[in-house]
Formats: structure tokens, C-alpha cells, sequence
């Protein structure tokens, strides 16, 4: 039986003032009403056993992670003392779970992911599992694109290597940063770019051994953490590698140089909600393209996304704008710069205003 990996240590920056970093976006019910982490596992459950389900996570989001998924074994949450990008808390995870079965197949998701066809993601992640098997295969996960998104990395698909049950498999040519809109237009009008979905399937030995190659300086502090596993030294070593070790994520400081990538072009209805205007995709506007959740009116307004929790809110001949109100702060912004709300979160942390951070 696979193994499944959720990183749910992101802070969801895009989504203040409501995420917060004592309760960031993967434990917020954004669409419904469990919260994205319980919709992920919920996903998984379906495919794999609750035992088989880890989560990597900080020491701040234990208790969060046990409250909103009861079922889960505290052995599960795999702790990071703190973050050091996606190839620490994967090569973190890969230690623990080698200790089980070095030789089995290891599903890496992150938390925050919203996606419509079950059925058919479940499918995907059988195929990608079934070739992470079958030799010295790592298996991405790419998004078939249907608008010129810049906010999303890319992957150039290569090769057919395989079709199976209606799912293909090709290799990974080239892995590409966000692109301008011009770029991303000529992706879009190619065919052969895919969304980089940031979910992976391997071998935990392969993956190891892959950091070995790629990441040496990780594969070194993770050998040290590996020394005191199941002792008592481990916590405080743990601690004391985690400062030294490189802060890199796993498509620069991997995916991008290896050979041996595969890609699984997919449709089932993926988002990752990076921000306040992905939400509208799943709720009800009215006639003007309005969401209010809250009390309040809005005249001669026009799309507009209105969140008030704790006050009635009016809004006056106004457009295009994200107004969330969450008790002790507010948020206006224009549309177009909903992805800037990170480096609002920035300047509120450089200006010392951390107690709404």
C-alpha cells in the first residue's frame, strides 16, 4: 500500500486577514464546510488506509492537524521544528517512512488543493504509482491548462511513454517558472505545457537517493537526523540539523535536474485557491458578479467580493474589489493585485504589526 505525504506548513499569505499564522489557509473551511486539510484527506481515504496517511507539519499545527482529523495516529504528524522549503519536509518525511519500507511507493500532496473529479484523481495517482514501481520513476502530476495562467510554474511535456487505461504517461522534458502573459499564452496555444501541480509520486529510495545527487548538503543533515531516530536525542538533533540545513524547494533543487521525470497530463478539476479571487469559482454571485458573506448592502457595485465578519458593511459605487473584514482587521484590494496581498503581509510584518499576522 502507498504511502500518502501532506505538506500542510504553508501560511497562506494571498489569504489575509484570514489566514493567519497561528491558522493559515490549509485549516480554513475557504470552500464548504470542512476545512482544505479535511478535504484532502478525505480524498485519500478513498484510495489508501488512514494509517498510510502522514502530514508534515510545524510543532505549532499539532494540535490543529489531531482537532481536525481525530482519526489520524499522532505518529502521523511528522513535526518540522520550522520550514525549510518543500525538499527538507519531503526528505524529512522520506527518513520516517523508510524506516517502514524503504522499497514502497511515496504520494506527496499539498494541503490546500481543491478538486472536483475524485474518481478520476484517483485513477491518476493508481497510474503514477503503478510506473513510481516499476523502476527508477519520478512521476509529476501536470494540470492540462485552459487559461494563460502566470501564477503557476509549467512543465514541457516530452515524449509518449505510455497509455494505460485511458491515462498517458510522458516524459518530463523541461520544468519552467511563472511566465509573463505573453509566455503563457503561447503555452496555453502549444498544447504541450502543463500546469505544475507541485503533487509527486516515487519510491522513498529513490527519492533519497535522488536528494543524495541532487541536494547533497540535505542528504548529509538528513543522515544525521536518520542517526537518532527512535532515541531521545532526536528532537534536539533534529533542531540543531534543521538551522544547518539548505532552504530549497524540491522542483529547483531536483525536479528541474533530473533525468528521469515523467509527467501525467490531468483534468480532474484542480485549483489550488492561491488567492481571495480563485474562491468565486465556487460560490454564488448576483446579478452584478457580487459576493457578500456577511451582513450589509452593496449599491451600484459591481464585482465585488465582500467577507465582514463581525460588522455591516456598505459599499457605494465600487468594482473589482476583494473587502475582507476579519474582527480585528481589514483588507481592500483591486482584483488585478490580489496575489500583491503577500507583500501586504510583508510590509505589516516590517512595520511590527504582528499581533494580525
Amino acid at each position: 500500500m502507498p504511502f500518502a505525504v501532506i505538506m500542510a506548513g504553508g501560511r497562506g499569505e494571498r489569504f489575509w486577514p484570514r489566514s493567519r499564522m497561528a491558522k493559515p489557509k490549509q485549516f480554513l473551511n475557504l470552500i464548504g464546510e470542512k476545512t482544505m486539510l479535511q478535504l484532502t484527506v478525505e480524498r485519500l481515504e478513498g484510495l489508501i488506509g488512514i494509517p498510510y496517511i502522514y502530514i508534515v507539519a510545524g510543532p505549532e499545527f499539532k494540535d490543529i492537524i489531531l482537532e481536525q482529523i481525530p482519526q489520524l495516529p499522532e505518529e502521523n504528524v511528522i513535526i518540522e521544528p520550522f520550514g525549510r522549503d518543500t525538499a527538507a519536509a519531503i526528505g524529512l518525511a522520506a527518513l520516517v517512512l523508510g524506516q517502514k519500507n524503504p522499497r514502497e511507493v511515496m504520494i506527496v500532496l499539498p494541503a490546500d488543493h481543491y478538486i472536483g473529479n475524485v474518481r478520476n484523481f484517483h485513477e491518476v495517482l493508481r497510474s503514477a504509482a503503478a510506473t513510481a514501481s516499476r523502476g527508477d520513476n519520478i512521476v509529476t502530476l501536470g494540470i492540462t491548462p485552459h487559461s494563460p495562467e502566470t501564477g503557476y510554474g509549467y512543465i514541457n511535456r516530452g515524449e509518449l511513454i505510455d497509455t494505460s487505461a485511458g491515462i498517458s504517461t510522458y516524459r518530463a522534458a523541461r520544468f519552467l517558472e511563472k511566465p509573463d502573459i505573453n509566455r503563457a499564452l503561447e503555452f496555453l496555444a502549444s498544447g504541450d505545457y502543463l500546469w505544475n501541480s507541485g503533487m509527486f509520486v516515487w519510491r522513498i529510495d529513490l527519492i533519497r537517493k535522488m536528494i543524495e545527487k541532487h541536494i547533497p548538503l540535505l542528504a548529509e543533515g538528513l543522515k544525521e537526523i536518520e542517526d537518532s531516530l527512535e532515541t531521545d536525542q532526536y528532537p534536539k538533533t533534529v533542531q540543531k540539523i534543521y538551522l544547518e540545513l539548505p532552504k530549497v524547494s524540491i522542483d529547483y533543487g531536483l525536479m528541474e535536474r533530473a533525468g528521469n521525470v515523467y509527467v501525467i497530463p490531468c483534468d480532474f478539476g484542480w485549483d489550488d485557491i492561491g488567492s481571495w479571487t480563485a474562491l468565486e469559482r465556487y460560490v454564488e454571485k448576483d446579478v452584478l458578479g457580487n459576493v457578500l458573506h456577511g451582513e450589509g448592502i452593496l449599491l451600484d457595485t459591481v464585482n465585488t467580493y465582500v467577507i465582514s465578519n463581525d460588522r455591516t458593511v456598505a459599499l457605494v459605487g465600487v468594482e473589482d474589489l476583494i473587502v475582507v473584514n476579519d474582527y480585528d482587521s481589514l483588507l481592500i484590494c483591486h482584483k488585478s493585485r490580489a496575489q500583491e496581498i503577500k507583500k501586504v503581509v510583508q510590509a505589516l510584518k516590517d512595520k511590527g504589526f504582528d499581533n494580525v499576522l
